[in-house]
């Protein structure tokens, strides 16, 4: 092994042990019991939410997997891309329908430019234009934060703020104007108030709002309810396939992000048919519950159809057989009309526990194949 891989491992165990330390104090397992999942590669929240005392551990894509070699998949340069989130924008270009647009960066305290023009198509009578972007109305390069925002954002438009790397919905926030103020994080803030707040943020972008379709904001309307879809390049066969797809969907422990992590809901989305199953979420005890309709919103998510799956689907798959070079990718996306989808970001070594939950990856013997074809088991 040479040393900037073993740097790497060592970096990536790293996050493996602060992750036990975050959550495993949630959970009342025993010496025995802890050691047991530690010799099989689990943390004690994946014991609990795999049911592994029930269950074969041997169908599990482990957390030790996860963590340390699923990220050798893609290797370290396109592991770099796409975690940087401003870098994967600009890959994305060529799929500028499928694309939100980031209007700039918060850095050194100023807001520095990227996006002059929303490159999603806008259909007219015409035929397909560009939609220029209110963010062109600034011809500076760079201006104060609270300026940008100012002349930039209507009364009750919306912006998200998400830092330039990371998962999980960490260091996401929102921002609205409302009247004369603004709305952050549903605290409302005057703009004095909101220029302290931006102050702090370093290496933020900041992207646009994407509204979702009907059927997820009925689901729970307080988050935007994302689809994670991994998708997998298969050398042998020269195409991409799909081994699961999640609808998750928030909570009042979650807001504002939808994050199974966070206390969401994932409900499996059947690949054929696009009906989401009962929905899952862990609480802070450690216990796991299941839903057929929303807690809060009391809607049914059992059943529900994702309008326009199959398009989604297949237009995904598309996307990733251009990024065959890439072959190990977990997709966060908006669904924002029937077969529309707009991508938010795309990890490289996707966090699998909201899709095991629901059945253990390694059972599908394709899906076992392309892990071990990768050095992953």
């Amino acid at each position: 092994m040479d040393l900037v891989r073993a740097c790497q491992t060592i970096g990536q165990v790293n996050k493996l042990l602060q992750a036990e330390r975050r959550s495993g104090s949630s959970f009342d397992l025993s010496l025995g019991e802890r050691q047991w999942l530690y010799r099989h590669g689990f943390l004690q929240q994946s014991g609990v939410i795999y049911s592994l005392e029930l269950n074969d551990p041997s169908e599990y894509l482990t957390d030790y997997q996860r963590f340390v070699r699923t990220k050798r998949i893609n290797g370290r340069h396109w592991n770099a891309l796409l975690e940087n989130k401003l870098a994967f924008h600009r890959l994305m270009s060529e799929f500028p329908d499928h694309r939100p647009a980031v209007y700039g960066l918060l850095a050194d305290g100023r807001f520095h430019a990227v996006d002059r023009i929303d490159d999603r198509p806008r259909v007219t009578d015409g035929g397909l234009e560009l939609e220029q972007s209110s963010a062109s109305a600034l011809s500076r390069p760079t201006t104060e934060p609270i300026d940008w925002l100012t002349e930039t954002l209507s009364d009750g438009e919306r912006i998200v703020l998400k830092r330039f790397r990371g998962d999980g919905g960490d260091d996401v926030h929102f921002v609205a104007r409302a009247d004369d103020e603004y709305v952050f994080d549903g605290t409302r803030m005057t703009e004095l108030a909101l220029a302290k707040t931006l102050s702090d943020f370093e290496e933020y972008l900041v992207c646009e709002y994407v509204d979702q379709a009907d059927y997820a904001a009925e689901l729970f309307a307080e988050t935007t309810n994302t689809i994670r879809i991994v998708t997998m390049f298969d050398d042998r066969e020269g195409a991409a396939f799909i081994p699961m797809a999640v609808q998750r969907i928030g909570t009042a422990d979650s807001a504002p992000v939808d994050n199974f992590s966070k206390g969401g809901l994932s409900a499996r989305i059947d690949r054929t048919t696009g009906t989401l199953s009962e929905a899952a979420t862990h609480t802070t005890d450690g216990s796991l519950d299941w839903h057929r309709t929303h807690p809060a919103s009391g809607v049914r998510i059992q059943g529900t159809a994702v309008p326009g799956w199959a398009r989604i689907r297949d237009r995904l798959l598309e996307i990733a057989e251009t990024f065959s070079h890439i072959p190990y990718v977990g997709w966060d996306l908006v669904v924002t009309a029937e077969g529309e989808f707009q991508i938010l970001e795309a990890n490289s070594h996707p966090d699998v526990t909201a899709l095991q939950v629901h059945r253990p990856l390694l059972a599908d013997d394709r899906t076992r194949r392309f892990y071990r074809d990768h050095g992953v088991i």
